[in-house]
Formats: structure tokens, C-alpha cells, sequence
């Protein structure tokens, strides 16, 4: 894969070990998202790259590696992003005496701020994940946006029970649809990729801080639909 605003890190280390290991090979890089999509339905694969050794296929850059003898590349992982969000939202809630809502308020206006840092690489991280917006593209570059406007309405805590209602409803959609993906990703398809939560170039591995995020909305939004 190797689409302008996001190259594939694990496809570049598969070339390298090739090159390293001075084997022939052919590169066929996929350009766009359709393409990617269209490769993993026919070869009915959840992730690039993909080698293969004439029809038979060998996998991945780690199966790769394992095929060679060699030791495999970690994937740079920094969780740096996270604590620095969830230290500031406690700080702040704390200076304010803003409370478990405030925190909470805060944590998710913070996570939407990194995430419109570039909505463009964040929607091209969340695509590879999120089940919403592998059906309707756009709803990865919306979500930054409402994603905001649910911290915004948990730190307003309006008294008008309809927009209450609106908001925690809104936060429970959204963090368990998140829940959904991430779980799928990560436990059923096994993919290892990168959090979106805190932006699109971040090395935070998808996983914990994503299900953090997401039960975090999720709970927002049962306490603000319960009227507490």
C-alpha cells in the first residue's frame, strides 16, 4: 500500500529485507484505497502487504522474516500522546473542581483537538478499522467534528433535558460503535495497526488506549442519559 498521504511502514520493511537479502522480487504497490480493499477481498486477507513466492502466498513482513530466518522489525510504539491527554484533563478538571464529567469532558475535547490536527491522515488511520466509515467514507473526516461537540456538550452538562438526552446519546452511539471496531480489529481480524484516537500519525498501537477512549464516551453517555 502506498497511498500519497500514507505510505505502508510494513510494506517498506518487506523491500528492505528483500533487498538485504538480495532476492529477486516484483513490487506492485496499491495506490488507493479501493485498490487495497479490492486486493484484500480477492485474496481474502485482512492486512498488506502480502508476499508471495510464485502462487503460493507467504504472508506478511513478519511471516516474511520468519520464512528467512531473521529477526522481524518491532513497530515504534509510543503511548507518550495518551498520558499527555489524560494527565492534562486531570489537571484541569482538578484545578476547575470540574469533577469525573469535567475530566471526561475535557479527555474528549482533547482527543478530538489531535485528531482535527489533520483530519486527513486521522481518516486515512480510522478507515483501516472502523467499520462506519469502510461503508461511508466520509464519516471518518465528520467524526473529529462531532466527536468535539459531544465534549463540548459533556463540559456545558445543559440543563435542558432534551439536549442532555441528545448528548449522551451521542456519546453512547459513538463510543460503541468504537467498541465494535476496535474489538473486531484487534481480536477477530488481528490486525496490528495504529491508534487513531490521538490523530493519524500517532505510534500508539491500537487496543487498550482505543477501548479507554471509546468506554470512556460510553460511559459518558449512559451517565448524561440516566440524568445524573
Amino acid at each position: 500500500m502506498d497511498l500519497p498521504e500514507n505510505p505502508c511502514p510494513w510494506g517498506l520493511r518487506a523491500v528492505r529485507l528483500l533487498e538485504q537479502q538480495q532476492i529477486p522480487f516484483e513490487d506492485h504497490r496499491l495506490t488507493s484505497t479501493e485498490e487495497v480493499e479490492a486486493f484484500k477481498s480477492a485474496h481474502g486477507v485482512a492486512t498488506t502487504p502480502q508476499v508471495f513466492a510464485g502462487d503460493e502466498r507467504i504472508g506478511g513482513y513478519s511471516d516474511l522474516a520468519a520464512r528467512l530466518g531473521v529477526r522481524a522489525e518491532s513497530a515504534e510504539v509510543s503511548y507518550a500522546p495518551v498520558v499527555a491527554v489524560f494527565l492534562t484533563a486531570g489537571l484541569m478538571a482538578a484545578v476547575l473542581d470540574a469533577g469525573i464529567s469535567g475530566f471526561m469532558g475535557i479527555s474528549i475535547s482533547l482527543l478530538a483537538m489531535l485528531k482535527l490536527m489533520d483530519v486527513d491522515a486521522f481518516a486515512t488511520s480510522f478507515r483501516k478499522y472502523d467499520l462506519l466509515s469502510q461503508r461511508w467514507r466520509g464519516w471518518a473526516r465528520l467524526y473529529p467534528g462531532i466527536e468535539l461537540l459531544v465534549g463540548l456538550g459533556v463540559l456545558q452538562q445543559p440543563e435542558a433535558s432534551a439536549a442532555a438526552q441528545l448528548v449522551g446519546a451521542l456519546a453512547l452511539v459513538l463510543g460503541a460503535m468504537g467498541m465494535v471496531s476496535v474489538g473486531k480489529a484487534v481480536f477477530v481480524d488481528h490486525l496490528a495497526l495504529n491508534c487513531a484516537c490521538v490523530g493519524g500519525n500517532s505510534k500508539t498501537p491500537l487496543g487498550v488506549v482505543s477501548f479507554a477512549e471509546n468506554l470512556l464516551m460510553t460511559g459518558m453517555g449512559v451517565v448524561m442519559l440516566a440524568g445524573r
